[in-house]
């Protein structure tokens, strides 16, 4: 069986770092935590569960504080968390099942990252991560800001998950510190550009967002994931503005990198619907019916828009012509995914009284 080392960097964490290691502490063999800076209780928490605590001085650069954590490490695999993430009971299992199990030829294990939740407690935005790596490889963190783990070789994709579960944040953290890199003159890589929009973006700076995700896309050297993630932002900032043409634009716009995703294809479904073109929103939605989130994809994805959400749309857009059959096919498609949702309830008590031909209140 491997033995593994916990490797994380915290500050002013004691909120949730308990909870973060209460989910974990077990199932690994060694704790490293490097604090970069705290003047809460984070230290005398964490003292509570490892002696391996590393002072880190902060230097705007996360990848840096990563790779320290990272080389304090001496068991056969890293895991890293942040603080405000944790195991979930089922993923302990599958987590203690892969430690028994894990061929050594392995040199990285991929887990899904849950993000957001819907109203119900399913998955509403994910997307997948190294997150168990051989420290004999010695793997390096790349980049400041929004850092990524640089690997190679035998790569296992796992059923595991691991749960972000934020409690604060500070929000003007990241663009302060791509402010004083642009400040200093630092010319930024395509990823960077990419980032920095996201920031922008997240910050209301509108405008200057649009601009950032045109030059990150007409460099011609992002990552397809990225890519295809600007063109869904574009088409957000400019549905934000009003602009209509440009918003289906920039969702037309992601076919370039790739086979038409289920999350676009319920974006032009819902701007067909908003121009009451309803045999063209009809189009997209099925086609998001049909379509999966490609499986060996990295990007962010939204389990709604390929399950419940185009069966719901192709609901009100049956109804709309009224073929009330077809809208309640629809609308039990959705209920499948949704049993509780009281929209679908509402539509199924409506649906039935245009069926049966009874009063409707």
């Amino acid at each position: 069986m491997i033995s593994i080392s916990l490797c994380m960097i915290v500050k002013n964490e004691e909120d949730t770092i308990e909870r973060c290691l209460n989910s974990v502490g077990d199932l690994v063999d060694e704790i490293v935590i490097v604090d970069t800076g705290s003047t809460d209780q984070t230290k005398s928490i964490v003292r509570k569960y490892t002696k391996h605590i590393y002072d880190f001085v902060w230097v705007d650069d996360f990848a840096m504080a990563r790779n320290y954590a990272f080389n304090q490490a001496s068991k056969d695999y890293i895991f890293w968390l942040d603080a405000d993430d944790i195991l979930k009971e089922k993923d302990r299992v599958s987590f203690a099942a892969l430690k028994e199990t894990l061929d050594p030829s392995v040199d990285s294990v991929t887990m899904c990252y849950h993000l957001a939740f819907d109203e119900f407690g399913e998955v509403a935005f994910s997307c997948r991560r190294n997150r168990l790596v051989k420290r004999s490889n010695r793997f390096q963190w790349i980049g400041s800001v929004h850092e990524y783990l640089e690997v190679w070789g035998s790569i296992l994709n796992s059923d595991v998950a691991v749960t972000h579960n934020s409690t604060h944040h500070d929000n003007d953290r990241n663009l302060r510190i791509y402010e004083n890199r642009l400040s200093k003159g630092e010319q930024f890589s395509p990823r960077d550009m990419y980032y920095f929009a996201n920031e922008l973006m997240d910050h209301g700076r509108t405008e200057e967002a649009i601009c950032c995700y045109e030059k990150f896309l007409t460099s011609g050297k992002g990552w397809v994931e990225d890519n295809i993630s600007a063109c869904g932002k574009l088409a957000d900032l400019f549905h934000k503005l009003g602009d209509q043409q440009n918003e289906l634009r920039s969702s037309l716009r992601s076919f370039e990198f790739g086979p038409p995703r289920a999350e676009f294809c319920c974006r032009l479904g819902y701007h067909f619907l908003q121009q009451n073109d309803i045999q063209s929103s009809i189009f997209w939605y099925n086609l998001a019916t049909q379509l999966e989130h490609p499986k060996e994809s990295w990007g962010f994805a939204n389990p709604a828009c390929s399950t419940w959400l185009p069966h719901l749309q192709l609901c009100v857009c049956y109804d709309r012509l009224e073929k009330y059959e077809l809208a309640y096919q629809h609308n039990e498609a959705a209920r499948r995914y949704r049993l509780d949702d009281e929209r679908i309830l509402q539509n199924k008590r409506y649906l039935d009284a245009q069926l049966t031909g009874s009063k409707w209140p």
